[in-house]
């Protein structure tokens, strides 16, 4: 008998639902991911620093982060296919370790493209490896039911990485150095490598169960060689239709309101208004408090309703929070303030679960193919940030204030619900 046939044989036994291996196994990559997820918004953290001491403007900051965010997209379809063949659980260490290398280079650097290459390429492939692809292969490959609540949990653990470091952080970067902070964050993702490496398995097999809901054992796929060349493949299917490029379209507007936007300019634009850094990162820890709870009730609510309809409303109720920021911002935290933090954090990354089971169309795209798919659609989603992180450091540069780039970005969200309606179908 083989080792394939002894794991599925092994993997005939039923755990129960509450202490399937299977919600375990998200807790671990939750970890993992949360470790990465504080990556996301130090580059907030960090503008005003590196302008006093290298006299960079907004824009040249902006350039690294465009970098950051483009790779950190475009890496998703190709981690994602060399998860499938080399398993999730070693993409994961070889991520890990290069966004810790990227962050303890970045404390020496002394020119700007030294920040373009290690934060913008060397933590943009990492975090990007580490992304929603990362969660889609865990939850395709441990779940047949609750996929969507998995799918929130993982994207809330991101999240939550983003933000629950952010007071700790400011605090060091304006009372100690910013380059302590980022050999935190350095420290913290090499601290999860071991933790991944002895916990988390890459199919349901090599744990001698089943996946979650199944109602019967199923052997991994074997290995795909040519990881690159079906990323590509399955690009060129999925560019053949309609569906594709409204997911990719929407994506891309959810990436330059939230990563390319907030995460990048809320802090430098609440300074504009009088606000300390330290304040204004806690308004941005609040925001990712409530997308926990957001996220959750999103990948909830996505296994129960149309998730088009999801989109629609999440994607309107974004457009009117982004056109009241600029009138509610000051120097001092008010009831108007928290109002927007509370309604923009349910909002924020509720998106992903609905995209996630719209990419998974099974008359459009093959559930082995969805991971991958939707490795295209984070990358529309990272491009369009990183091209608003660039340009929003350029308008303030050229204007003074950030008020139309708020507008300009609620428009856009308006734009995507409506594009949400034109999808088809999950079924």
């Amino acid at each position: 008998m083989s080792i394939t046939d002894t794991r599925v044989a092994a993997s005939t036994r039923r755990p129960g639902p509450r202490g399937h291996r299977a919600w375990w196994i998200v807790a671990v990559a939750a970890v993992a991911i949360m470790a990465a997820g504080a990556f996301s918004t130090l580059p907030g953290l960090l503008v005003d620093p590196l302008h006093r001491e290298f006299h960079w403007s907004h824009g040249t900051t902006g350039l690294a982060m465009w970098v950051n965010m483009a790779l950190n997209g475009l890496v998703a379809p190709f981690a994602a296919a060399l998860m499938e063949r080399f398993g999730p659980r070693r993409i994961a260490a070889a991520a890990l370790v290069t966004i810790a290398a990227g962050a303890v280079l970045t404390t020496v650097m002394t020119a700007a493209w030294q920040l373009t290459l290690y934060w913008g390429v060397l933590i943009g492939l990492g975090t990007g490896a580490m992304g929603g692809t990362f969660a889609t292969v865990i939850t395709n490959r441990w779940f047949v039911r609750r996929r969507g609540l998995a799918t929130g949990i993982l994207t809330a653990s991101s999240v939550f990485g983003q933000f629950v470091f952010l007071p700790p952080l400011a605090w060091i970067v304006d009372h100690v150095e910013w380059r302590a902070g980022t050999v935190t964050v350095a420290v913290a993702a090499l601290v999860v490598v071991p933790f991944g490496w002895f916990l988390l398995r890459d199919h349901p097999s090599d744990a001698g169960t089943t996946a979650y809901g199944a109602t019967e054992p199923s052997p991994p796929a074997p290995p795909r060689p040519h990881a690159f060349r079906r990323a590509f493949q399955v690009l060129r299917g999925a560019a053949r239709t309609r569906t594709f490029w409204l997911l990719a379209g929407t994506f891309a507007i959810c990436g330059i309101s939230t990563n390319g936007l907030m995460w990048t300019h809320f802090v430098p634009a609440a300074g504009d208004h009088g606000m300390a850094p330290t304040t204004a990162a806690s308004m941005l820890t609040l925001i990712g408090i409530f997308n926990v709870g957001g996220t959750i009730a999103s990948g909830w609510l996505t296994d129960r309703y149309d998730a088009r309809l999801l989109l629609a409303v999440y994607y309107t109720l974004r457009a009117g929070t982004l056109f009241a920021l600029p009138h509610i911002l000051g120097p001092a935290v008010h009831p108007p303030l928290i109002a927007f933090v509370v309604l923009f954090g349910l909002l924020d990354v509720a998106t992903i679960p609905p995209t996630i089971a719209l990419s998974a169309i099974r008359d459009r795209f093959g559930p082995e193919e969805s991971a991958i798919v939707f490795g295209w659609t984070l990358a529309a989603h990272q491009v369009g940030a990183g091209l608003m992180a660039l340009t929003g450091g350029l308008l303030r540069d050229a204007l003074g204030a950030y008020t139309l780039v708020w507008i300009f970005a609620g428009l856009l969200c308006l734009v995507a619900a409506l594009m949400s309606g034109a999808l088809p179908r999950a079924r």
